[in-house]
């Protein structure tokens, strides 16, 4: 695909992202892998009103090109991706229900979220919670790294979620997915819930591996 062709892409899906209250202000940053590089939204840039021309072009080791500066949290871009050789797009949101959970004191670190729909369960699966790092804090990137060999998607610590996908649809398709399913679990606390169990997700898994 070409490259003006990816950015028309970003500039779509970034503004149904904002428009639809997933991004807010100049929160949120998406990328996209290239044949050379990657593509990237600017530092303070709304998701609502990008400008293709604008956006950032990185080379293959991450130097910014051209286009106005990359977003301030490219280094968890490059992060998820280093280990991530099927990745071709990274979505990256402040969106309000998955914060809220990457708040909350009582949640298992280690797979946030219960498979509460198939959805859920085919384009998650399992989340792990990084640990609160200040905003561009490297330890933030490594401990990303950490995570992402095993898992394309991670939420971290009062922030929210990275995800990434083999294309900038079906990242942003998951990153929807995990928004609406943490607003889900929001609205069942203090309600006996029945997520699905342990068979009903392995019998998913094999029916849909995950390709990201």
């Amino acid at each position: 695909m070409k490259d003006a062709q990816i950015k028309d892409d970003i500039v779509r899906l970034a503004r149904s992202l904002f428009d639809r209250g997933l991004s807010f202000g100049s929160s949120g940053n998406i990328s996209v892998r290239t044949q050379d590089g990657w593509l990237m939204t600017p530092a303070g840039s709304s998701m609502g009103s990008l400008d293709p021309e604008r956006i950032s072009r990185l080379d293959r080791d991450g130097n910014w090109l051209s286009g106005d500066q990359p977003t301030k949290e490219s280094f968890l871009h490059m992060s998820m991706y280093g280990k991530r050789s099927k990745a071709n797009a990274i979505v990256h949101l402040h969106s309000t229900h998955s914060v809220a959970v990457s708040c909350l004191h009582d949640i298992d670190t280690n797979n946030v979220l219960p498979p509460l729909t198939a959805y859920y369960v085919m384009r998650i699966g399992t989340l792990p919670l990084i640990p609160y790092f200040a905003p561009g804090d490297i330890n933030l990137a490594k401990a990303v790294g950490e995570m992402a060999s095993k898992h394309h998607a991670v939420l971290l610590a009062n922030h929210g979620p990275v995800v990434a996908g083999t294309c900038l649809e079906d990242a942003v398709y998951a990153t929807e997915e995990l928004e609406e399913t943490a607003k889900l679990f929001l609205l069942l606390r203090g309600h006996a819930t029945k997520p699905l169990s342990e068979t009903q997700v392995i019998d998913l898994k094999n029916k849909f591996p995950n390709k990201n």
